[in-house]
Order: C-alpha cells, then structure tokens, then sequence
C-alpha cells in the first residue's frame, strides 16, 4: 500500500518537523525538556493543540497521570501525543486499553515495559523508515517494526510480543489518521469551491 500520503507534522502534535530541525520521537522531546524537567499545560496546548479540558478530562477517567506540581514529564507528554495521534481514529477508551495492555496501569511504574518516551521514539522511527520506503504492505510493518525494537530489553518475559503487536496497531491507525485528514481536507477544498 502507498497512498503517497506523508505527515508534515510531528506525530501527537501540530507542529511541522521542518520547522523544529526535521526531528521528532526524543529528539523533538529532548527539545521541548531542554531547558526544564517538566512542562506546563499551556505549553502542552501550544505543542499537541490539546485544550485544557480535554486533558483534565483524560486525567480524571485515568488515560494520564496527574501533573506533580502543575508540570508533566516527559513520559507524560510522550504518553499524551501518542493518544492525541490516535484519537481520530480509534476510540478513546481504545486507546487506553492499548496503552494499558503495553504498561498496565498509569499510576503503577512497577508494571511497565517500557518508557512512554522510548515508545513514542518508537513510533516516530518506525513511521519515519516506512515514509521512506516505496511500499507499506503488513508485512513490511511487521519487518520495519522488529528491525526497529531490535535494541529493546524485555522487562518480563513476552513484553517484546506485546510491544510489537501494540506498535502494528498504532502505526497502522497512525496511517489511517493520516489518510482521514488527507480525505478531510479534500473535502473541505471541495465545499469552498462548490
């Protein structure tokens, strides 16, 4: 499948990789901490074009971790974009499940396998290595996906299998977000000229 359909935005958020250095997963994340251990809310809505209430609202069913002292880490950020990235297209309470079937649950560290932030990185890499590859069929997910999370350390057995599947779903509903607003915007062009 190539739909010839790239994101000119970081992954989660509304900025456009040429304007922060072409960079994105850490890196981008490394730039948002780099003056600070910890970001607030506003600067959340500047990045990801989440409003307030919305993430107060995900807070207060349990999708993301409470602010400590008004201000997210860099795990809850991560953890924020990648929601933000899916929710066009998959259902809310979906993608909490997904996010609790890689790391259990969000006020518990003891049963995660991974760093939201290395899951992002994750993401973001895979999807960069498939934008440049001429053909995204499931199997070259599959391939890209493995190559990948080569470098990752099981924190209890199984956890590999359970990354990859997570990281197939995601990137795949990455993908379909991405044509739903490539299809939005013809549309939206369409009624302006009708």
């Amino acid at each position: 499948m190539n739909l010839e359909i790239n994101d000119s935005l970081i992954p989660g958020t509304k900025l456009k990789k040429n304007d922060m250095g072409n960079v994105t997963g850490l890196e981008f994340l490394s730039k948002v901490f780099y003056i600070s251990e910890g970001v607030m809310l506003s600067q959340i809505r500047e990045v990801s074009g989440i409003d307030g209430s919305t993430l107060q609202n995900w807070t207060k069913r349990g999708w993301v971790a409470n602010a400590r002292l008004k201000k997210y880490n860099i795990d809850q950020v991560a953890h924020i974009l990648i929601i933000n990235m899916l929710r066009s297209c998959i259902q809310l309470d979906h993608i909490a499940f997904l996010l609790q079937y890689i790391n259990g649950r969000i006020d518990d560290k003891s049963d995660d396998i991974i760093r939201d932030s290395v899951l992002y990185d994750y993401i973001c890499r895979i999807l960069e290595t498939l934008t440049r590859q001429d053909v995204a069929s499931k199997a070259s997910i599959k391939e890209v996906i493995r190559e990948q999370i080569a470098d990752y350390e099981e924190a209890m057995e199984g956890a590999r299998d359970r990354l990859a599947n997570a990281l197939e779903i995601i990137v795949t509903a990455y993908y379909a977000a991405l044509i739903k607003r490539n299809s939005d915007e013809m549309l939206a062009n369409l009624m302006s000229t009708y």
